[in-house]
């Protein structure tokens, strides 16, 4: 069984990928996607996608980090995958499932799905241009607005030469609506010769269990579930069947304030106080979902725009700050 960290555009940076891959669970992260069109990037945008291409294309914590590409253009997704693999990433991954308008408008992401051929193509194209040795993935939705086209896209895929696919099982159509039809991933995983992941409304063990049972897939990557619950991965890599008790839950909450700490001060030194503050509710958001504490914090904190305003209410829940960044 493998376990992947995804990508999400907005929210899991290297900032927080560094946060979450400190408890020892997955076998690899993925970059939010770099999107290609035109031109050939230079090295630092690259590096400001992932700063862990400086460090051995590893997270703090040692976890292997695949950096994402997004487009269109087989040849400038070739040159640029060509100039990336030489700064040394664990691996390239495809964007094929970004169901975002703004995204898709330009041709990038999910709306490809209804182009085979053009998968096929990229692939193929991005595959020559890197060295043998790396790995070349992808992921991709069932489809644009149906799962027509969804075994065709997986095989174009693999015979293009992508070595794994992860499989989010809801069309572009669908967004993030429950339900994932993840009996879809199992239909593309006896149709490619390749490893496949599942992705989608995988939230608790007992998601993961269901689905794997559906899919006939064991390997699973975690997005919303992981930002929720930054225990999930490990609960599912020590194969536990219950979900925790409140007493776990609390010592969990414990464990987290550390994390939550370490979170707050890269943000912190990374952006703006008002863009700061935003990313510690955004997850704080997600956390409610899980920890009643992390409920109380966050509607503590939801009216409050500034450091100045945060930071006493953070240090209340022994959340404080070095005070040079408290100062900032």
């Amino acid at each position: 069984m493998r376990l992947l960290l995804a990508p999400m555009e907005g929210l899991l940076d290297e900032v927080l990928r560094g946060v979450l891959t400190r408890v020892p669970a997955y076998d690899c992260a993925v970059t939010e996607f770099v999107r290609v069109s035109g031109s050939l990037l230079p090295d630092r945008f690259f590096r400001r996608i992932a700063p862990e291409l400086d460090a051995g294309s590893r997270t703090a914590a040692g976890t292997p980090v695949r950096v994402q590409l997004l487009g269109s253009d087989p040849d400038y997704l070739a040159i640029n995958a060509l100039r990336l693999s030489r700064l040394g990433p664990a691996a390239i991954d495809l964007n094929f499932g970004c169901p975002a308008p703004t995204v898709n408008r330009h041709r990038g992401g999910a709306v490809l799905l209804d182009e085979p051929e053009l998968l096929y193509r990229i692939a193929c194209s991005v595959r020559q241009a890197l060295p043998p040795e790396l790995a070349l993935t992808a992921k991709m939705r069932l489809g644009v607005n149906d799962t027509g086209k969804a075994l065709d896209c997986a095989r174009a895929l693999a015979d293009g030469g992508v070595a794994e696919l992860v499989v989010h099982a809801r069309t572009k159509a669908d967004g993030y609506r429950p339900p994932a039809h993840w009996e879809w991933i199992g239909r593309i995983a006896d149709v490619v010769a390749v490893p496949v992941c599942a992705n989608g409304e995988v939230w608790t063990v007992a998601d993961w269990a269901r689905c794997r049972a559906v899919s006939g897939v064991e390997d699973v990557m975690l997005g919303r579930g992981a930002v929720a619950d930054p225990f999930l991965a490990a609960r599912i890599r020590r194969g536990e069947q219950d979900e925790p008790d409140p007493a776990v839950r609390a010592k969990e909450w414990a464990q987290l304030l550390g994390l939550l700490v370490e979170f707050h001060q890269r943000v912190s030194a990374k952006l703006e106080g008002r863009h700061a503050a935003g990313r510690l509710k955004q997850w704080l958001n997600f956390l409610r979902r899980t920890y009643p504490q992390a409920e109380a914090l966050y509607q503590t904190l939801r009216p409050l725009k500034t450091m100045a305003e945060i930071d006493p209410m953070l240090r209340e829940h022994g959340l404080a700050l070095p005070p040079q960044l408290a100062a900032a």
